[in-house]
């Protein structure tokens, strides 16, 4: 089991940047799949980015271009760097981690962090 804690939310005008943070409790870090969710006003949660234990890297199409994940695994740390901000992209952010069935192939998300804020305005 692997628990994680977000930081790095926060308040920042539209076109600004954050770097969300995710500490991940585990002597196995490199061994998870590991990603981001979102959860946005009126809507579901919807994944945001992953990273495979390969180091694949994968965003969803409504921030490409924008976010971008990497990890530190010398401290087992999951990051999501998210430039040009927009309003729609207020919303909490979870930090997430999976198993992996395959160099890259990862089950499903069941590991889930708290949440840190963004909130974006105009």
């Amino acid at each position: 089991e692997v628990q994680l804690v977000e930081s790095g939310g926060g308040s920042v005008q539209a076109g600004g940047a954050l770097r969300l943070s995710c500490a991940a409790s585990t002597d196995t870090f490199s061994t998870y799949c590991m990603g981001w969710y979102r959860q946005t006003p009126g809507k579901k949660r919807e994944w945001v980015a992953g990273r495979s234990t390969s180091g694949t890297s994968s965003v969803a199409d409504f921030v490409k271009g924008r976010f971008a994940i990497s990890t530190n695994n010398a401290n087992d740390t999951l990051y999501l760097q998210m430039n040009d901000l927009k309003p729609e992209d207020t919303g909490m952010y979870f930090c997430a981690a999976a198993n992996a069935v395959a160099p890259r192939l990862c089950a499903a998300y069941t590991y889930f962090g708290q949440g840190t804020q963004v909130t974006v305005s105009s």
